[in-house]
């Protein structure tokens, strides 16, 4: 096949500059320092009284994350498999892209008190499924409109106008912050902030929306969308028993984004609950971490072309191993009573070189190894259930052990993920070397 015209090319990116900033700017950023300050302003301390029972506001919060990923993962096989069926994928991005915009601006009327909590964490949710519901859609363009060879340079340019357009936000955002700030309102620079992501998202959407051509049906046959979509799902898994390199590759790609996943979810909690940071601090560090996200997209890319796509993302695995010992050491390090702001700010910075490209490599790698076919939407979807299932089982986790001890420990089980995902591409390294020879 041949790669699409640039202005395709363009178009399908600029969907990252529209939905990257409710990633970005609010689960990564203001958001959690929001919710951890409006909900501890309410209370008085770091509990809240929730459908009748307390939790640690971070625990519920990520509780909370972990939910909406497991609703969006039961719903993708079937929404993906009628997309595909019917060749209306655009219709659906649309859909779950209105619905996140409309959720991110809902959080502007998220007070923090308990009459108010359902808001909060309804529109959370919404924001959340609209955003991880386009995104299968999304992904399902690329092996529609790249030439394999074009995959991992064109997937990285989507990241890397993903992390400019959050940054952009971010900045915005943080004006808003100060400028209230100094009027001696800590509330309306986030509120704000919501509703001008949500307008930001549908808005540039749109050059997306007017871009991307339609998709074409896989069958022209149709009966009922339930026993549709179980079909084409379980036709896609008949497939993968036959596939055992990407097979392997989807283990591995499960248990490495438990970590990668919950790290970048949970990492301002972590700064504010553990380390301590104040609010300004955690913005400033999250808007570095974007500014080198960007950069290392584009290494991943570059080194992947020199090394290979496994090589590389066993490498990058490793630093990610080191990440989360680092924060395990910062965290008995302040417990000591240290000052450790600037170790914060290398973890962000080691975090960052990582994030944007295991993310880019890992979705380019899944497109190389698929098979020709139409049903890229279907295919995408056993990639973005893993990832999600994988997310409901990190959060969960990491909330748990948090209630159960604290946040330190649940770093050691992102350790044990990564170590897994690590022993998974050792696996298929050798299934693919051994494909080859044969």
């Amino acid at each position: 096949m041949q790669t699409a015209p640039k202005k395709v090319l363009r178009g399908w990116a600029m969907y990252d500059w529209a939905n990257s900033v409710y990633n970005l700017v609010i689960t990564t950023t203001f958001f959690p320092v929001y919710y951890a300050g409006v909900t501890k302003a309410a209370y008085g301390e770091d509990t809240v009284p929730f459908i009748g029972r307390i939790f640690k506001n971070s625990a519920l919060y990520n509780y909370t994350v972990a939910v909406a990923y497991l609703l969006i993962a039961i719903l993708l096989p079937i929404l993906s498999s009628i997309a595909d069926s019917r060749g209306n994928k655009k219709r659906f991005m649309q859909f779950f892209c209105y619905l996140g915009g409309l959720g991110c601006s809902g959080l502007f009327f998220f007070k923090g008190d308990q009459p108010n909590m359902w808001i909060g964490l309804g529109c959370f949710m919404l924001a959340a499924i609209g955003y991880i519901g386009s995104l299968v859609f999304y992904n399902s363009y690329l092996p529609e409109i790249a030439a394999p060879e074009d995959r991992d340079r064109i997937s990285a340019r989507g990241y890397a106008m993903g992390y400019i357009g959050s940054v952009i936000m971010q900045i915005v955002g943080f004006a808003l912050v100060m400028y209230f700030s100094g009027k001696g309102d800590n509330t309306s620079g986030p509120l704000y902030t919501f509703l001008l992501v949500g307008l930001w998202w549908i808005g540039f959407a749109q050059i997306t929306f007017r871009t991307l051509p339609p998709s074409q049906p896989s069958v022209r046959e149709q009966h009922n969308i339930f026993t549709d979509g179980f079909k084409e799902l379980n036709k896609v898994w008949n497939q993968l028993k036959h596939m055992p390199v990407m097979r392997s590759y989807l283990g591995s790609f499960f248990f490495y984004s438990m970590g990668v996943q919950t790290v970048m979810l949970a990492a301002t909690i972590f700064g504010d609950r553990v380390l301590g940071l104040p609010a300004d601090k955690l913005i400033i560090t999250v808007v570095l971490i974007q500014l080198v996200a960007i950069a290392g997209a584009f290494l991943m890319s570059k080194l992947s072309e020199k090394l290979g796509n496994i090589q590389v993302l066993l490498g990058v695995v490793i630093f990610w191993i080191f990440v989360c010992m680092s924060a395990w050491y910062v965290a008995g390090v302040k417990e000591g009573g240290a000052n450790v702001e600037y170790h914060f700010y290398g973890l962000a910075c080691a975090v960052g070189l990582v994030m944007g490209g295991i993310q880019s490599l890992s979705r380019s790698t899944y497109s190389k190894l698929m098979p020709e076919t139409k049903d890229t939407a279907s295919f995408f979807s056993f990639y973005d259930v893993t990832e999600k299932i994988a997310i409901v089982i990190g959060m969960f986790t990491f909330a748990y052990i948090d209630e159960l001890l604290d946040m330190k420990h649940s770093i050691l089980s992102l350790i044990v993920f990564f170590a897994l995902g690590f022993a998974g591409l050792l696996v298929t390294l050798n299934r693919q070397q051994k494909a080859r020879i044969a």
